[in-house]
């Protein structure tokens, strides 16, 4: 899974996107105080919504990095 995990975190971001279901952030049990707290961090529970655009940063060993950012088309 090393040389393919861009290609599965591209293809949850398409997935999240297509769905309208952010993943959670996981093992969120504190919050930074200096964290705004208008910001939703989606702590340890999915959440549906709306997702337009997604963007895969993936940085592999050896400098190999990536970022794409994938927009849900509409008619």
């Amino acid at each position: 899974m090393l040389g393919a995990a861009g290609a599965i975190e591209a293809l949850a971001v398409i997935l999240a996107i297509r769905d309208g279901v952010v993943p959670p952030t996981i093992n969120l049990k504190t919050l930074d105080p200096e964290i705004d707290p208008k910001l939703n961090l989606t702590p340890n529970t999915a959440q549906k919504r709306e997702i337009r655009t997604g963007l895969s940063n993936t940085f592999g060993f050896g400098g190999h990095n990536t970022s794409v950012i994938f927009r849900k088309y509409e008619d």
